[in-house]
């Protein structure tokens, strides 16, 4: 990710930002929900969506 990108994500969930390059979103959105998992953190309505976009782009 370049400082850029990574200034402009801040600490907004993906319902809020997703990576510019859509080929990045799947290993993203597989990685945010491995941390939230881990945690047990919640995931709120609008996060869930943007994350069930994001995995529809992975290789089934």
């Amino acid at each position: 990710m370049s400082a850029a990108s990574n200034r402009s994500k801040g600490d907004k969930d993906p319902s809020q930002w997703r990576p510019p390059l859509r080929s990045y979103w799947c290993t993203y959105s597989r990685a945010w929900v491995e941390v939230k998992s881990h945690y047990r953190l919640n995931v709120t309505g609008p996060e869930k969506q943007a994350l069930s976009d994001m995995l529809d782009t992975c290789d089934r």
